[in-house]
């Protein structure tokens, strides 16, 4: 069921005038709700303005892009970052940059839509349904064509929990010879060391090079997307009109990511304890499908999604990323969770159960 709401969906959302307990979405820390942070962006757009439309190639640049990107690549382990409007945007730069004839493009399961081509017509590529048939797919492609590189899509957190956080998958693929191209919209900010995501972890697996990126609107609250890798790479992506082309994200944004360093830490630790409350309180937990040290836990019962709604309680559960895909639902744990929040969830379901 479709609803309509007429402002940000925080810990409780109102429906036909009545209020529902809502565990949805991917305001994983509650920033956008969070009056200190809305505070820091406030102040920010009043330095900045409330957006910048000119391109990054501008004869006038404004300098927190720069001193932004270079505390992305501090928090995240990479050499170099840069930064767009979107993670849609930056998923799009990156599979545009990557389809060429030096390349072949190949799909692990369950990647995400913002990786492939927006023109079905142009590219038919499909994900592969398990990680030993896209294994086998490339090595057989190395065998036979050494001249045109293997480039690997993922996404970090699949929500079936066959990637983070152990990558088995990954690990039987033959890596040395890969460009690895990982959306890590879900786990940045969440996930990993101070929250700064997977590519430490996937960069230990010593692929040919990794590339990662992801939306910021997840883990950070705000409406930017990024790239992570090597100087190099990140300048040729620079030099495209894809990204000369493209407004950036707003500068208040980018401020706020770091003006906001200490309130993420502390949403984290928040957030931390509320999946520790749930996990530990559940009695059924393997009913659902999670990953260590993320909020989400998915299912596939449409009857306990009808059970929530009728207890007011609302989850996240529609079909993505089209008609046709199956049903998606999700428990979603956020850091403006109250602990009363989250021991009521838990008796509903085990109740249920």
């Amino acid at each position: 069921m479709t609803f309509y709401i007429d402002r940000f969906p925080g810990r409780e959302i109102e429906l036909e005038q009545k209020k529902y307990l809502y565990f949805g979405g991917t305001s994983y820390l509650g920033l956008q709700t969070d009056e200190a942070f809305q505070n820091i962006f406030i102040s920010n757009i009043r330095k900045y303005g409330t957006n910048y439309g000119a391109s990054r190639k501008s004869n006038i640049r404004i300098s927190i892009y720069k001193e932004s990107e270079k505390h992305l690549s501090r928090l995240v382990g990479s050499e170099a970052c840069i930064s767009l409007s979107s993670g849609y945007l930056a998923g799009q730069l990156v599979r545009q940059f990557m389809d060429t004839k030096a390349n072949r493009l190949f799909y692990a399961p369950n990647t995400h839509s913002a990786l492939y081509s927006p023109n079905p017509s142009i590219s038919k590529l499909k994900p592969y349904k398990t990680f030993t048939a896209l294994n086998l797919a490339v090595r057989d492609h190395l065998k036979a064509d050494q001249e045109t590189t293997p480039v690997v899509f993922l996404d970090a957190i699949d929500f079936s929990g066959s990637n983070y956080p152990d990558f088995e998958g990954l690990k039987m693929l033959p890596l040395e010879n890969i460009i690895l191209v990982v959306d890590d919209s879900h786990g940045i900010g969440i996930v990993g060391n101070n929250g700064g995501g997977v590519f430490r972890n996937i960069k230990d697996l010593n692929p040919k090079e990794l590339i990662v990126c992801c939306s910021l609107g997840k883990g950070f609250g705000i409406q930017a997307g990024t790239v992570f890798g090597s100087k190099i790479r990140m300048e040729q992506l620079v030099d495209t009109q894809f990204f000369g082309g493209a407004s950036p994200a707003t500068p208040a944004a980018m401020a706020s990511f770091i003006d906001g360093s200490e309130i993420f830490k502390e949403k984290r630790t928040i957030l931390k304890n509320n999946i520790d409350l749930f996990r530990s309180n559940i009695k059924a937990l393997d009913k659902f499908k999670f990953m260590q040290e993320h909020p989400a836990f998915s299912f596939s019962d449409e009857e306990l999604t009808k059970y929530l709604q009728e207890q007011k309680v609302v989850v996240t559960s529609f079909r993505y990323p089209d008609e046709d895909s199956t049903l998606m639902s999700r428990i979603v744990i956020s850091a403006h969770h109250t602990k009363k929040d989250i021991l009521l969830l838990c008796n509903l379901i085990n109740s249920y159960f």
